[in-house]
């Protein structure tokens, strides 16, 4: 049941990192969930050694956390896409 969590929030975290980007992204829908679980595992190791991982009610800041870093991998995994992709047309 592991794996199935982390491949909904990766979904869920890519889907929102995609949407708080400006502009359009070229990535795939595979590669989004992959860099959004990523995102959800670098979250949550920031927020452990920012000693927030684990309060009560909401983690509000370990969410916020898993986010930003999904923001950054899809971002950094768009322009890596794209340079690919680019790079393969001209071979």
């Amino acid at each position: 049941m592991g794996w199935l969590w982390a491949i909904i929030v990766g979904l869920v975290l890519g889907l929102l990192a995609k949407a708080i980007i400006p502009g359009k992204q070229h990535i795939p829908l595979w590669l989004t969930v992959i860099l959004g679980m990523i995102g959800g595992i670098a979250g949550n190791a920031i927020a452990r050694a920012a000693g927030v991982d684990a309060t009560s009610g909401i983690d509000w800041w370990r969410h916020l956390f898993q986010l930003v870093a999904a923001v950054i991998l899809v971002g950094l995994g768009d322009r890596a896409w794209t340079a690919a992709r680019r790079d393969k047309r001209r071979a």
